[in-house]
């Protein structure tokens, strides 16, 4: 209320009016923003008083914004929030578009990456996360991405080998899954274990069949064998 004074001279803050002013401070310095100062002064403390009173309320709208965005982010895993300051400016501008830009990126990250675990637990291994990122995000992004490919290449030749022996009648065949580990590993050592177990048992069966068509009685079957392939044998 710039306006509140008239005639030439202001009058002087009294010692009154310093100390309300001195209490404001203190109590916005500590983070009580629920202090403000009388607006029925006139001249240079009501100015000072409508200055004061402005800040606060920015300050206050700022920081309970921040805090909400914080809470739904980081707290409630409520991805999208924006903090909304109308009229800031200057550092309180710069500070609300940087927790928008941080709530923003998380927002993006989390949901691309939900997106491909989500693609991946109902079978499409055709997704990756390709969302820009730094730092632990980073190294999730490149985690999630090569297991990914692992699992799609270890799909991919377990396929394969299928096809070729059960459908194809093609023996010898094995899966590689280049930098497996743990139960990827085990479950293509085991893939690659009955697909060779087949093909030397029925290569072994139709050596001797063989040999008994071309009238050659001295052969037998000798490979290891269980279950059906044991009684066949």
């Amino acid at each position: 209320m710039a306006g509140k004074a008239t005639g030439t001279t202001e009058a002087v803050p009294g010692d009154h009016e310093l100390r309300r002013l001195l209490a404001g401070l203190t109590a916005v310095r500590d983070g009580d923003f629920g202090t403000r100062l009388p607006d029925d002064s006139t001249g240079l403390m009501g100015d000072i008083a409508t200055v004061f009173n402005g800040m606060v309320d920015q300050l206050s709208v700022f920081t309970s914004e921040v805090t909400r965005v914080a809470r739904e982010v980081g707290t409630e895993g409520t991805l999208g929030g924006q903090a909304q300051v109308p009229g800031v400016s200057g550092t309180w501008a710069d500070l609300t578009d940087s927790v928008n830009a941080m709530a923003g990126n998380l927002t993006t990250q989390v949901r691309d990456i939900a997106q491909v675990a989500t693609a991946v637990a109902k079978g499409d291994l055709s997704q990756k996360i390709d969302v820009p990122a730094r730092g632990e995000i980073l190294q999730l992004k490149e985690t999630v991405n090569t297991m990914v490919d692992q699992l799609s290449a270890f799909a991919d030749e377990v396929t394969r080998v299928a096809r070729e022996v059960g459908t194809e009648g093609r023996l010898g065949g094995q899966a590689q899954v280049p930098g497996v580990a743990g139960v990827w590993r085990d479950l293509t050592d085991s893939v690659n274990f009955m697909a060779g177990n087949l093909t030397a048992q029925v290569r072994n069966v139709a050596q001797v069949t063989t040999a008994v068509a071309q009238g050659d009685l001295s052969q037998k079957i000798t490979v290891d064998a269980r279950g059906e392939i044991l009684e066949l044998k």
